[in-house]
């Protein structure tokens, strides 16, 4: 083959090429003179010519290319060769919102021997990278703040990531769950058709995303209602990258849906008991009017004694009628300040006067009052109600114990007696209307479900529980009244306390 001849360079060519860099470059010669700049670097850093000839230790920037740490690298490269790196140094040149964000570049040249004859500077703006990454990290911190379960999956549904909120609803860590499928919390009470339709959705390329309530199951094999929207991550050709789902816990209200159905339900049955109690008050009283007028009319023991099993029997349906009307009536409160330990005193003094010598009842107070806003009578008619409840259950011996503590914004009074406790299929019911675990003809069911009203109507809550190592518990939650200026936090309400007719 013909030997090529060697391409002739033009002198100038070198410096044309730096010229039409689109990066820019700037050129620094001992001691501290720029001596060159081209186009990109000018138009990037929004310099002019001027710039050129200029010792740029005279320049007194305090940040963009010639900050103080720029000056320095670049000193040090002409003093010993030492390169140096800037990423997103911050610029205000041209005046753009924010500003603009440029890498810097600072390396030696000249001299192979000795100190460098000068040091070039190269400049990139990376204004569009700086942004993309803030915008990440914001999505990112999004994601991770967020106070709803989000879970990060690839498109085959593996999980790639998952935030607090998640780890939070469902107990398992992120290590846990990286790297499995979202069917870690899974519900076997969700139907397999529900997931046969996400997957139909997700998949549509004109649709691209799902959203419906489902069932999940947590760490502890708690079911979880949520509302689950899944999006399909494309590329701008249309590929599935990765699912993204957001779940919102609806486990709160699905429980405060269910005490407003129970509340509706009471109320109906309120409604039924006063009709049914108001239908029956007349036909008892004719009944006693008959068991006295034969009392009175004859001498015959077997006479007397029938009319006096009668008089009882119409006594105890009394009684009854009684519940009903208190559990239909449904006043509003008559509500004042008081100490909640003051109505609470009150019904354990009426629970020792009948108390056995073989039931102790403890009780356990703050030192500070407890000041609520509520109806003294009513509160003293559930606590004698609870008391008398826990009294009976122990059949004459055993402990009650009274407590009454400050919870945040809340009073609680807890009462917690060493009886048998309550069967765990009758722990759900206790304040439904007409249930009772008591003996036939010794409760109406009416008392829990009255003690039940009233809390409710005193914007507090009411729970039974059995305690490990006791019996039943009662627990009573009831807002603590911020304190007025000119009243004392333990006045009292204006009615009288007195027990209740009824007992549960």
């Amino acid at each position: 083959m013909p030997r090529r001849s060697p391409v002739e360079l033009d002198p100038a060519e070198p410096a044309r090429l730096l010229e039409e860099l689109p990066v820019g470059v700037a050129l620094v010669v001992r001691p501290g003179t720029i001596a060159w700049a081209n186009a990109a670097y000018r138009r990037i850093t929004g310099r002019g010519e001027g710039l050129v000839g200029a010792d740029f230790h005279a320049i007194t920037e305090v940040e963009g290319t010639w900050s103080p740490a720029v000056r320095a690298a670049v000193d040090e490269a002409l003093r010993s060769g030492a390169p140096a790196d800037f990423r997103a140094v911050r610029a205000f040149y041209r005046r753009e919102v924010g500003g603009v964000y440029l890498d810097l570049k600072v390396r030696a040249v000249g001299k192979r021997t000795g100190p460098p004859g000068g040091a070039m500077l190269v400049v990139e703006e990376v204004t569009d990278r700086v942004v993309e990454e803030r915008r990440a990290r914001l999505f990112h911190e999004a994601f991770r703040t967020s106070t709803n379960p989000m879970q990060l999956t690839d498109a085959d549904g593996t999980m790639l990531d998952v935030n607090p909120a998640y780890e939070r609803v469902y107990g398992y860590s992120r290590a846990e769950c990286v790297g499995r499928k979202p069917n870690l919390v899974r519900s076997r009470h969700t139907p397999p058709e529900l997931y046969q339709k996400m997957w139909a959705d997700l998949k549509d390329p004109l649709r691209g995303f799902w959203s419906g309530e489902i069932l999940n199951r947590d760490r502890s094999g708690r079911e979880r209602p949520v509302l689950l929207s899944i999006t399909a991550i494309r590329t701008l050709e249309g590929e599935v990258t990765h699912y993204l789902g957001v779940a919102v816990d609806l486990s709160e209200q699905r429980a405060w849906e269910l005490r407003a159905a129970h509340s509706d339900k009471l109320a109906s049955v309120g409604q039924l008991a006063a009709g049914v109690a108001h239908e029956i008050n007349t036909p008892l009283a004719n009944l006693m009017l008959v068991a006295e007028s034969l009392r009175r009319r004859s001498r015959d023991p077997w006479v007397i004694a029938r009319a006096d099993t009668l008089s009882d029997q119409i006594e105890v349906a009394a009684r009854i009628v009684r519940g009903l009307l208190d559990f239909a009536r449904r006043e509003e409160p008559r509500a004042g300040d008081l100490d909640l330990a003051s109505p609470l005193r009150e019904a354990v003094g009426f629970l020792r006067g009948k108390q056995s010598a073989d039931v102790e009842i403890v009780e356990v107070y703050p030192d500070d009052p407890v000041p609520v806003t509520a109806d003294r009578g009513q509160l003293i008619q559930v606590f004698t109600n609870i008391l008398n409840n826990a009294y009976d259950a122990m059949a004459g011996r055993g402990t009650i114990r009274v407590s009454l503590r400050r919870h945040g914004e809340r009073a609680e009074v807890d009462i917690v007696d060493s009886g048998p406790g309550i069967p765990l299929d009758a722990l759900s019911h206790v304040f439904e209307p007409f249930f009772t675990t008591k003996p036939e003809g010794v409760g109406t069911g009416l008392g829990l479900a009255i003690c039940h009203g009233i809390v409710q109507s005193h914007h507090g809550s009411i729970t039974a529980r059995n305690v490990p190592g006791a019996g039943a518990g009662f627990l009573l939650s009831l807002p603590i009244r911020t304190p007025h200026p000119a009243r004392g936090a333990g006045a009292r309400g204006p009615t009288a306390g007195r027990p209740p007719s009824g007992k549960g």
